[in-house]
Parts: structure tokens; sequence; C-alpha cells
């Protein structure tokens, strides 16, 4: 009888312990200095309190290129990314040439601006003054780094022989044009990003932000409508003459196709039923709308799951 109820037993910790481990999620975010991992700690807090026997933990990564190639695991991953480098994953296609990833939207996040920036007395104004300089184009991992390829090759420069290239993440770029290591560097993120406000604070330094939003028709006609003309408002960062015209990407939260529907509602449904606790994580997070979340905002189809969440909240996706 012992040996029956040991073995009973058995069966029902194992089978207690494969729930627990589908409930176990990690979130997909980005490098420190940026506004995915704050936002993402923020997401992971409110879906380990709100969603029944669900565990959830930001992990700090390269940024989406990393985050699509997480969710293309299989594992419980929920990934922030932006739309561009979404797409090719979708289509296995540049970073993900012959590799496929099975992709979901669950919601439409927040813009994502393209900052191109210097500091006074390095010689950089305009995007032709990037020939000849110290440039970081964001890290291996990011769509930083893809979005700044584009703009490149779009303002007609190129990226291997025009410049001098380093790959570095947000923090990183700060404290290399700090030390006088680069001269400017590419940073895609929300407003405003913590890494660009301390050295825009930084005692007797000028912020330069430089304008590129004439690049956008160039960039949407080779890779599709991913990108618009929009602004940085010169009150974001101290040191800012005027307001800093660049190119725009939306920013989506995705999962693979297999996770199931109710777990996909279950996270689309904690994340807006407690949004008030993210925003007061990341102000970004205020951009989470329910008017936001089209079909049209996201190059890659809805999750049922989400579907059906937005769908009782009487939201007309397309």
């Amino acid at each position: 009888m012992n040996h029956v109820l040991r073995a009973g037993l058995a069966v029902l910790a194992m089978a207690f312990t494969t729930i627990a481990a589908a409930q176990n999620i990690s979130i997909a975010t980005g490098g420190t200095g940026g506004v995915y991992y704050p936002m993402g700690g923020g997401i992971a807090a409110v879906l380990s309190k709100f969603v029944p026997g669900m565990q959830a933990t930001a992990e700090v990564t390269g940024g989406s290129v990393d985050n699509l190639k997480l969710i293309g695991s299989g594992k419980p991953y929920v990934g922030f990314s932006m739309t561009d480098a979404a797409l090719d994953a979708y289509r296995g296609e540049d970073k993900f040439k012959g590799n496929k990833v099975p992709l979901k939207t669950l919601m439409i996040l927040y813009p994502n601006r393209m900052h191109v920036v210097s500091i006074d007395g390095r010689g950089v104004s305009k995007m032709s003054d990037l020939k000849g300089k110290r440039v970081s184009t964001g890290s291996p991992g990011s769509a930083t780094e893809v979005m700044a390829f584009r703009i490149i090759e779009a303002a007609g420069l190129d990226k291997d022989k025009d410049m001098k290239r380093e790959r570095l993440g947000v923090a990183e770029s700060v404290n290399a044009i700090k030390d006088g290591k680069i001269d400017a560097f590419f940073w895609v993120g929300g407003l405003p990003t913590a890494a660009v406000t301390d050295l825009a604070n930084t005692p007797g330094t000028k912020l330069k932000m430089i304008d590129h939003s004439e690049v956008v028709a160039a960039m949407n006609k080779k890779y599709g409508n991913l990108y618009v003309e929009d602004t940085i408002p010169k009150a974001m960062y101290k040191g800012m003459d005027a307001d800093n015209k660049q190119a725009t990407v939306m920013n989506i939260l995705l999962v693979n196709e297999n996770m199931d529907d109710k777990t996909a509602y279950n996270i689309v449904k904690a994340i807006f039923d407690k949004r008030t606790d993210v925003i007061a994580v990341h102000k970004e997070a205020e951009n989470i709308k329910l008017e936001n979340q089209k079909t049209a905002a996201s190059p890659i189809p809805f999750h049922p799951g989400a579907v059906k969440y937005f769908t009782e909240k009487g939201v007309k996706l397309n």
C-alpha cells in the first residue's frame, strides 16, 4: 500500500511540477539603460501578482533580435520587439535568414523613437557629418542596429566604409561618448531614455540630437511602411536647441504561436487591468491603450487569446 501511495504521490508531484513550470514566464527585454527593461520588470510584477499560478521574471538581453530568437526557442518567453525586427524574424529574413520564428502579437506597446546623438565639439550636426567619425550603431542583438543600418543606408552612407563602427548598448554608448571614445551613437527607445537623460545632464556637456526624418520615405520604400516621421520635443532632454525631427517605429509585445490561448488572454488582461502599475514604473506605458490595438500597427498577426480579450472590450482590430 505504501508503495502504491508513494507512486501515486510521485505522479501527482510530477503533474504539479509540470503545471508550475508551464506558468513560469520570462520577459525578454533589453539593456538596463533603455525602456524595455524597466517596463518589462513592471509587467513581470503585474503578471506574478495578478495571474494565479504565474511567476514572471524580466531578463536583461541585447534587445529585439535576441528577444525574437528566445521566443523562437519555444521556451515560455514574452518578448519586446520593434516591428521591423519582428517582421524579419516572421519572414526569416536578414538576421533570421532561413530561420523563421512562429510569432504572434499580444499587444501594441508604445512608439520607439530613433535618437542619433552627439555632443558639442565632435563636429556632428547632420547625418553626412558621420562620415569619418567613430559611431556606435547599437548592441549586436538589438533592433537599434537593424534600424541604424537602414537609416545610414537611406542617408547615402556606407556603414562599413564611411565610419569607424562600434556596437554598444545605450548605457555603454553614453559612457564612451563621455570618455571621448566615440563621436556619436544611435539608440532607438522610448521617451525619456534614462541613459540619454544622464548624458544631457552631465556638467560641461551639451547634447546634440541629429535630425534624420528625411530618410523615412526611402526606408519605407525599401522595407515596407514600418516607419513614420516623428519628433522628440526639445523639452525632453536638457540642452536641446530645437525639436528633433526623427524616425519612429512601433514596439510590440510578442510570443511564440504555440502559447495556449488562455495564457495569452490572461497576460493581456492583467497588463490592461493593472496598466497604472506599469505606468508607475515607466511613463511610456501610458501609450499602451486599447484604441492603439490595430492590425495595421503590427505586421505580425494577433494571438487568438489577445483577440478574445480585445473583442470582449469592444476593440475592432481591423
